[in-house]
Order: C-alpha cells, then structure tokens, then sequence
C-alpha cells in the first residue's frame, strides 16, 4: 500500500492549487492522509481527484471544516495502528502533545503536522511523523511531504518539493 502524506497545506493563503511535483508524487496512492490545515474544504476535494483522503482539522482551519473532521483519529492501514493529529503550540512540544493525544492507545505510527518542519523519530518502537507542508516553509528548509510504504512494516520517505 502506498500513502501520501501531507499537512499545513494552508489553502489558498499560500498558494490557489496544490503544487505540481506533490500531484504527480501523489499519483497511483492508495490513500492521502493529510493532518490538517487546509484551510479551506476544496483543498480535500482537489486531493480526492487522485485518490481516497482521510483526514483531521487543525487549529487553522475554518469553524466549518472542524465541525466536520475530527481532532484526531486513528487508521486501521494494513496490519497497523495509526493516529492522526495536527497539534498545537510550540514544535518542541508537538510529539509530547501528540503522544498524549493517544496516551493508552497501542499505535504503531502517529502522524501531525502543525510545525511544517518534516521529521521522522522512533520512541519506544513508535513512529513519530511531521511531514513537513507542501506550500509553507515558514519554519522550514525546504517543502515537502511524506510517502509510506506500508507492507510487512512502515517504511516512511521524506520528499522534498
């Protein structure tokens, strides 16, 4: 199974159309999971032309789209556990906060985004995963999202945009 995975795409504050390299990347996913800040519904439409989405609100997105997606949530992928959260506050603190936002779940993944900074880190045999924001490198080097691969394990890669 593959999955693209996006977040802090900030639509269309930061850019009227998903950028052309993420669109051709995204091509032939099973599944775009994008951990909220669209911004704006559309941005979920434009990603359900390519393919199925599962996604969360985040602290940026309009009254709307948070009536309508949840905080967070938790994927059944393959044989693994993952939760979905945006996260809030200083980056530093954003895997605390993602790890408490699941505390007694037994996951295998927790994706968030809301620091478009793109990081992968293990603690305690979890994957802790930002992938960074498309279209906003405010806080970061580059632009970028994250592919996962996901057989007999998860096999996660940054791509930079």
């Amino acid at each position: 199974m593959k999955v693209g995975v996006l977040s802090d795409t900030h639509m269309p504050a930061n850019s009227h159309s998903l950028p052309c390299g993420l669109v051709d990347n995204l091509k032939g996913v099973n599944l775009i999971v994008h951990a909220g800040d669209f911004t704006e519904e559309f941005v979920i439409d434009e990603l359900e032309r390519i393919a199925p989405v599962e996604c969360v609100a985040g602290n940026m997105d309009s009254c709307a789209i948070r009536k309508k997606y949840p905080e967070k949530k938790i994927l059944s992928l393959g044989d693994f556990k993952i939760g979905l959260v945006h996260g809030y506050g200083a980056p530093d603190n954003l895997i605390k906060y993602a790890k408490e936002a699941f505390q007694g779940e037994p996951l295998d993944c927790i994706i968030y985004g809301h620091s478009h900074i793109p990081s992968i880190e293990y603690i305690d045999s979890v994957m802790y995963l930002c992938p960074g924001s498309p279209t906003d490198k405010v806080f970061a080097p580059y632009n970028s999202f994250v592919m996962l691969e996901i057989n007999e394990q998860i096999i996660p890669q940054i791509i930079r945009l």
